[in-house]
């Protein structure tokens, strides 16, 4: 029998059974949409949790002197300007910058507001990436002249100016009057975990002398040039710090590069899982392919021992009923698929403008591949079974 002759008596067999079809391709449907939505959701809540790490500072080494807890550290163990100066130095590093955090209490119109001042030196808004939402960051000059000016949250600006542009006005914080020259803002939510507080205000490093009567630095931020070279960064930095300070001093030197890892994990980790989970429907769905084949088989007994009278070679039998399964997990597959593919496009409708919903052409390929796999694979005894009918016994059956 012709190949195309095997197809068409194989899609007839499907049509006189459209219903029995239909449902038999039900889980193929589901397993394989499951396929492509897994994927396709692993791939967007991958990217948007690097994305969301990645924005606190991109590329980011920070250090900071270990305290303990039973004395005050020697001066000699303090982060300094100069080590901030000596990092510049270092391969592969683009920006340094360093802050001091120090508790205060702020008076606007005769009412006193707790904030927690910093001060920042050069490059801190490249490194962290604060937004400007309102007024301008420090110049050159407003560090050098220890100028009095400052940045403030945006929540702090809306506690206390309300609706009011807080752009010009004055604040005072301890025994020094400041202006405001902005507001900002972080650029995702760090929910406190990062120096930036909700009642933080910005103040050049130069100032921060007049209320801790010292200089030193509380944490020293240095951005690499790329992803690769932050291991390299991050020893350079450390060796740098044990090489100007005594051997006693301990210094806590961190990276994003670990939190990405860890992340990168659990997203791999979710995605194998939910994958897993999906080819178990493709499994169930298989057998249910051949269960349906194996009655189907049972039914047409004495058709194919008709065929086989006729002169039907035991291949063409064989064929004819892996054709059949193909047709119904392949057709299942590409409905799954379709379903698949367009629920994220629907979703992206009512996500925020800055989130994309990835469809991956791999996870499409790997659907229809495993379901039409999955369709011969389960189909193949019962076409087995079916090609080894002998003629006689079948015409018998009734």
């Amino acid at each position: 029998m012709h190949i195309r002759e095997t197809i068409t008596v194989a899609i007839d067999a499907l049509r006189a059974n459209k219903l029995r079809a239909s449902l038999t391709s039900l889980g193929v449907i589901i397993g394989s949409a499951s396929i492509v939505l897994v994927v396709t959701v692993a791939l967007t809540s991958r990217k948007f949790v690097l994305s969301q790490i990645e924005a606190v500072g991109s590329n980011l080494v920070w250090v900071e002197l270990v305290q303990r807890p039973d004395k005050a550290p020697p001066l000699s163990y303090e982060l300094t300007l100069d080590d901030m100066e000596a990092a510049k130095s270092i391969p592969h590093v683009v920006t340094v910058a360093g802050t001091r955090e120090h508790p205060m209490t702020m008076t606007v119109d005769g009412v006193d507001r707790a904030v927690n001042l910093v001060g920042v030196t050069d490059g801190y808004q490249t490194i962290r990436r604060l937004l400007i939402v309102r007024g301008r960051y420090f110049d050159a000059a407003d560090m050098e002249m220890r100028s009095k000016v400052c940045l403030i949250t945006t929540e702090l600006a809306e506690r206390i100016f309300g609706q009011e542009n807080p752009v010009g006005r004055s604040i005072r914080m301890g025994e020094l009057t400041f202006t405001v020259i902005g507001v900002f803002r972080e650029r995702v939510e760090t929910f406190g975990l990062s120096d930036i507080q909700k009642n933080s205000a910005l103040i050049p490093f130069t100032l921060m002398k007049y209320y801790t009567g010292t200089e030193y630095m509380s944490l020293l931020d240095v951005q690499a040039d790329n992803e690769e070279t932050v291991p390299s960064v991050e020893r350079q930095v450390g060796l740098l710090l044990r090489s100007r300070h005594p051997l006693e001093a301990e210094y806590n030197v961190q990276t994003l590069t670990a939190i990405l890892g860890v992340a990168r994990k659990i997203s791999l980790g979710l995605t194998v899982v939910l994958i897993i989970i999906a080819a178990i429907a493709l499994v169930i769905s298989g057998v249910g392919i051949m269960n349906i084949m194996l009655v189907t088989v049972t039914e047409r007994t004495r058709e194919i021992g008709i065929r086989k009278a006729i002169g039907a070679a035991h291949r063409e039998i064989l064929y004819q009923f892996l054709v059949e399964s193909f047709f119904i997990s392949g057709g299942g597959a590409v409905i799954g698929i379709l379903i698949g593919i367009a629920l994220p496009v629907i979703a992206q409708s009512f996500l925020p403008g800055n989130l994309r919903v990835p469809v991956s052409g791999l996870s499409v390929v790997i659907a229809f591949v495993v379901s039409c796999s999955t369709g011969l694979f389960f189909g193949y005894l019962p076409a087995n079974q079916a090609a080894s009918l002998q003629p006689v016994e079948s015409l018998r059956y009734e």
